[in-house]
């Protein structure tokens, strides 16, 4: 199969604590409140609904692997990166005009863009993190093969 990608960019805010146990989350809302644990980033330029018919197809096969590849970048120049891989699933849909969720479970809604992840918010790096609640940019690849 074809290795696909969508890109989606989005900025750190100072409610990211990314304690969630289960999953990670990129939002195009503008805010976050701190009960927003499993959130990286807020203000996503794309979401999946934006993403391409083909991406989305390939998504839907069990068999297929998503990986989400997150760079931060400080203002400051720092970059910090992080890759989490799961895995597709035939219920994917990418309708959602919200939110990209990422699981570490089989559980599947219109947000979910890829499901059991070998990580969740809670296992990135914290420096990545506190560059994240210091406002620092994020760059979410999403790739499927």
């Amino acid at each position: 199969m074809t290795e696909r990608r969508e890109v989606v960019r989005a900025r750190g805010h100072e409610n990211v604590s990314a304690e969630h146990a289960s999953t990670f989350e990129v939002t195009s809302d503008d805010w976050l409140t701190p009960a927003g644990d499993c959130i990286l980033a807020v203000e996503a330029d794309r979401v999946p609904a934006d993403f391409d018919e083909a991406f989305v197809e390939a998504c839907r096969d069990e068999d297929a692997t998503i990986t989400a590849e997150v760079t931060v970048e400080t203002d400051d120049g720092k970059t910090y990166e992080q890759t989490v891989t799961g895995r597709g699933h035939p219920d994917l849909t990418f309708e959602n005009d919200r939110s990209h969720v990422g699981r570490t479970s089989d559980y599947v809604d219109d947000r979910t863009v890829l499901v059991g992840a070998e990580g969740a918010a809670a296992d990135f790096d914290r420096e990545l993190v506190a560059a994240l609640a210091d406002g620092a940019s994020l760059t979410l690849t999403l790739t499927v093969e």
